[in-house]
């Protein structure tokens, strides 16, 4: 298939084909946006009163099982502040009002702040309860930017190290625990609060990147669908319309015939002629493959590969050919038209035409279990860091438009979209690089899952 990579976002088979509004808002994409989901203040507002109740139990059992029960009074102002905050943030922000990137870091850097003012009154870093610092940057790391992201990370990290050497001596009955304690219990603090922060941003990029192609898949889909359904629906409109013109050119033809002055014969002969056309233009339409009702559901495998490739057949330097072979005794299946096979396929081609050196081949195979479509080119073949990840969004190397014979600038969505859209309809798509040279992608289906079955 196409050599170094997957296509561009969205690549339509044929040039002249419109990219619709959410394929061209992909084209936009814009990564850092797009791999957040934004905090609603109802979310902040539920997981701060679950911090401020795991809080309140941390200060019970500090005071009574570590011996800072004289802290209570200050704990409990502590813990008060944050309620009232809260509630206050609950009052003031709609349920499903999302905040600012800048107001949803104030609100959790509050939350560090607060943790922190509670550890500094109950043991400092030596107390377990350190570890509470790594929830608000757990949720930053979800919700925010990159920046303001490690900006939350620094403040919870060096929070818990100045809690190491910092924290409020409560009699002389609590000697202080040992340094080492003390700094072993922020250090585990700091890579908690490392690792989650790296763990949950990385998840959240890929999840947000998954759930953007896929939503672009689903509208590639949906608009192949309507193209679809317009071939029919023109088959249809061709078929009811045939009737009335020919009692139009009826009616005309009589009027011709009896008009009682030339210019009343002039307008029949005309009327006639326009109904003649008429005729002729809906005859064109349904002689169209794409317009006849049989033809439209169902094709054969060589009427299949010929749709896919002919787009390309005219594209200078590149010589396009399709092959359709079986095994021997197999009978030649015709197979129902789906949207997502021909953009698939057509996708699959398109890439193999930017890359090639000068040959495509696209061979359609049958036997009596299954049938496979290969694409394969004479280009330089997949990079060994991009056939890695081949399958997974926005991994392309494709080059600018002005290096593209198809004129297409690749952000990784093509191959995603079109494996996606085979695998929907049974098929295995795998992806290799040819001998000596160029690069296969093939999909392959149980003929069950295809084929036309004859009552």
């Amino acid at each position: 298939m196409a050599s170094n990579q997957p296509s561009g976002p969205v690549p339509a088979p044929a040039p002249d084909r419109p990219r619709s509004a959410a394929v061209q808002a992909a084209l936009d994409w814009d990564q850092a946006g797009a791999r957040r989901g934004r905090l609603r203040a109802r979310t902040l507002v539920t997981l701060r009163w679950l911090l401020l109740a795991v809080e309140a139990g941390a200060l019970v059992y500090s005071g009574a099982a570590m011996g800072y029960a004289s802290a209570y009074p200050f704990g409990v102002a502590v813990i008060a502040a944050g309620a009232w905050i809260n509630l206050l943030t609950g009052v003031a922000s709609p349920g499903q009002r999302l905040f600012s990137d800048a107001e949803a870091a104030a609100q959790l850097a509050f939350d560090v702040m607060q943790i922190a003012a509670l550890l500094f009154l109950v043991g400092g870093a030596a107390n377990p309860f350190v570890l509470l610092l790594i929830a608000p940057i757990s949720l930053a790391a979800y919700t925010l930017p990159l920046r303001p992201m490690i900006l939350l990370a620094v403040l919870a990290g060096a929070s818990a190290l100045l809690l190491a050497f910092f924290a409020w001596p409560w009699g002389a009955h609590l000697p202080a625990a040992p340094l080492v304690d003390r700094l072993g219990g922020a250090l585990a603090t700091l890579a908690g609060v490392t690792l989650v922060a790296g763990y949950v941003s990385h998840a959240a990029a890929e999840s947000g990147r998954m759930v953007l192609a896929l939503d672009v898949t689903q509208a590639v889909l949906a608009r192949e669908q309507k193209l679809s359904a317009l071939g029919a629906l023109a088959a249809a409109a061709a078929h009811e319309l045939g009737t009335p013109l020919a009692t139009i050119a009826i009616v005309a033809k009589e009027l011709s015939r009896g008009a009682p002055t030339p210019a009343v014969k002039e307008d029949a002969d005309l009327l006639m002629a326009q109904a003649a056309r008429c005729r002729e233009i809906l005859k064109n339409l349904s002689d169209s493959p794409e317009a006849t009702d049989e033809v439209h559901e169902r094709m054969s495998l060589l009427q299949l590969v010929n749709e896919v490739i002919e787009p390309h057949t005219g594209v200078h330097g590149v010589r396009v050919e399709a092959i359709v072979t079986g095994a021997p005794g197999a009978a030649a299946p015709d197979i129902w038209r789906r949207p997502e096979i021909l953009h698939g396929l057509a996708t699959f081609v398109e890439n193999a035409v930017d890359f090639a050196a000068s040959e495509v081949l696209i061979t359609a195979r049958f036997d009596a279990g299954s049938v496979s479509m290969e694409v394969r080119d004479d280009g330089p073949g997949f990079a060994p860091e991009i056939l890695a990840k081949l399958g997974e969004p926005y991994v392309t190397s494709r080059p600018g438009a002005e290096g593209s014979r198809t004129g297409h600038i690749g952000m990784g969505l093509g191959f995603f979209i079109s494996k996606t859209l085979l695998e929907r309809t049974g098929a295995m798509v795998a992806a290799q690089n040819g001998r000596p040279r160029g690069a296969v992608v093939s999909a392959r289906w149980p003929r069950s899952r295809l084929e036309v079955r004859t009552s």
